[in-house]
């Protein structure tokens, strides 16, 4: 049904080894991080790598051994995925390596709270905190303001997203751009995306369902702070980059809002992800098409400035 290649075939069948009976939230994190550390390289030779805490939240930072630019680091403030409920530093660790190692900059990975123990706002509430402690100038490492940016994927896009509507409706300095990987941003349940990628590889509209579900656990009405789709207002947000998934049942999420921003005259680059599935982004060096979607990745990057090479 989701004509995958054999390449992306056997990277699904290696990531569903990880999956076991247990269903309880113990068990699906316990599965999640052994998932996750079968599929994480070794550390980058001459990158440091540490742990420390920003405005209260704890986040790694991830630095090359090149000397400081005289105007400080160009920096990348990373949100993981994982359905705000599974995931932490240590999942991550594999894009944040090859961020910092391939474009020699700052990335800062942001340990959020997760839900359903902590659901919305504290992960965002979590994320505007290290932002702000940046902003003010807290922390080990002297970073460009100007050459600041989000990136997440999935949940982690989400919480990009929402920071950058936050920031904009508080009239707070504003990053130079969004990097979103298949994000959630609470688009309607009856998108295309959600019936034809259904039982999709990785992720199932059902997944989708009981993941924001968490997330939102005793929210009341929802903000576009959770769901940022809800916006009523696109302008004067941040250019962005949105990757998507072809068979990802959040697919049509980030494709509304790159026509969204690009209404609102905002620049948004739209990346299709033509035969890529949701989570793939570990496949890096095990499948071409994952392999072009990092290339578009870091070509963007560089081109706004986030780059030393």
């Amino acid at each position: 049904m989701y004509p995958i290649s054999p390449q992306l075939a056997a990277f699904v069948t290696h990531t569903e080894s990880f999956s076991s009976d247990d269903s309880s939230l113990v068990g699906l994190r316990r599965n999640y991080d052994r998932m996750c550390q079968a599929f994480t390289p070794p550390k980058p030779e001459g990158l440091q790598v540490w742990d420390y805490s920003l405005g209260g939240v704890s986040v790694r930072s991830y630095l090359p051994t090149t000397p400081t630019p005289p105007e400080g680091w160009p920096c990348l403030l990373y949100m993981h995925g994982g359905g705000w409920v599974v995931g932490g530093l240590d999942s991550h660790d594999f894009i944040c390596f090859e961020l910092a190692d391939a474009l020699q900059v700052l990335v800062i990975a942001i340990d959020y709270r997760l839900a359903p123990e902590h659901p919305f706002p504290a992960a965002y509430e979590d994320c505007r905190a290290v932002w702000q402690a940046i902003q003010a100038g807290e922390g080990p490492h002297a970073i460009h303001l100007q050459r600041l940016a989000v990136i997440g994927d999935s949940a982690g896009g989400n919480l990009a997203a929402a920071l950058c509507l936050g920031l904009r409706d508080d009239g707070q300095p504003l990053p130079l751009a969004q990097v979103l990987i298949y994000p959630g941003l609470g688009g309607a349940s009856d998108l295309p995306s959600r019936r034809d990628c259904m039982d999709a590889p990785l992720l199932s509209t059902a997944d989708t369902d009981c993941y924001l579900a968490l997330y939102l656990l005793g929210a009341g009405n929802p903000s576009a702070y959770a769901m940022p789709l809800l916006a009523e207002n696109f302008s004067g947000l941040p250019k962005a980059l949105i990757a998507v998934a072809q068979f990802d049942p959040l697919r049509d999420d980030g494709m509304l809002y790159a026509e969204r921003l690009q209404a609102a005259g905002v620049s948004a680059v739209l990346y299709p992800g033509k035969g890529l599935v949701h989570g793939c982004l570990r496949a890096r060096g095990q499948v071409p098409e994952v392999d072009q979607l990092y290339n578009y990745l870091l070509h963007y990057l560089r081109s706004e400035g986030l780059t030393q090479v």
